[in-house]
């Protein structure tokens, strides 16, 4: 790609997505995502109805009528985006593949924390850590980042979650918000670590997965390959057997991903490549706030 095709295609997802953090995911994931703790910022006149836990005494006894304490929320807060950029990823029936998707979701959430302030990082995986880019604010690194996520060339087409979970736990020694964007079907060992991770951060899962993953149509003997491995099979799709298995399948995985997040504490997001993602965080960000 060019580089006048990659500012081409970082300017169209910026406006789509900057738009969507601007009008409808700021104040959204400002109220999902608390800062800190709260900070000492003044003191005020008491008035009824204010907590009397937050009378200053001393400032009380010298004007001899009741003041408060005020705080305000400690904001700054860190976004970690791991991003799953294996094989799988490269797929779609409908009108964009998974891995379009998932930038965008990416940059919509990039933007979101670009607006209140705080600092975003970005690690791209697959079964190895491929880029990672240390958290930092401001507009240029948010657009660096999405370049990175179109035009990064993995070296390798295989996944490894749980390696990509051990890196977020060991690389920001401080809690931040994490989003793990991936398929979540050809890997599922990884339980250990998201718990681990899990405990240290504010971690959410988002699965962007097509239709026509979760079963076989009926197209007679068709040559499957394997996106991450490159390997090619002969599967008889007329066959019950065969369609009924790959059902079972691919449920044991989503099933495995709810599951393994439900039970380390983390959040978790379900997002087909033809419905709306817009949608779909925006419950997801009220549902938490």
């Amino acid at each position: 790609m060019d580089t006048k095709e990659l500012l081409k295609k970082v300017r169209k997802i910026e406006i789509k997505t900057r738009r969507l953090s601007n009008n409808l995911f700021g104040g959204e994931y400002h109220s999902a995502f608390k800062g800190k703790g709260m900070t000492f910022s003044e003191v005020r006149q008491y008035y009824f109805g204010d907590d009397v836990r937050n009378i200053d005494w001393n400032v009380t006894a010298r004007y001899n009528e009741p003041f408060v304490k005020v705080f305000e929320e400690e904001r700054e807060l860190t976004l970690m985006l791991l991003v799953d950029i294996s094989g799988s990823e490269i797929f779609g029936s409908t009108k964009q593949f998974k891995n379009e998707i998932i930038t965008e979701v990416a940059a919509t959430l990039a933007f979101s924390a670009l607006q209140n302030n705080d600092k975003i990082g970005l690690a791209l995986f697959t079964d190895q850590i491929e880029l990672y880019i240390p958290p930092k604010k401001g507009k240029s690194h948010v657009l660096r980042i999405i370049r990175e996520l179109i035009e990064f060339q993995p070296q390798s087409k295989k996944t490894n979650i749980d390696q990509a979970l051990q890196f977020l736990a060991n690389v920001l020694k401080k809690k931040a918000i994490a989003f793990v964007i991936s398929d979540f079907i050809t890997d599922e060992n990884y339980e250990s670590s998201l718990k681990i991770a899990a405990k240290k951060h504010d971690l959410t899962g988002i699965r962007i997965y097509d239709q026509r993953e979760e079963q076989i149509p009926n197209l007679g003997v068709i040559v499957a390959e394997d996106e991450e491995t490159g390997e090619e099979v002969l599967v008889d799709t007329t066959s019950k057997k065969v369609r009924a298995n790959y059902s079972k399948y691919y449920i044991e995985k989503v099933n495995f991903f709810k599951e393994a997040f439900r039970k380390s504490g983390a959040g978790t997001m379900n997002c087909r490549v033809d419905e709306s993602y817009v949608k779909k965080l925006m419950s997801y960000f009220k549902q938490r706030g």
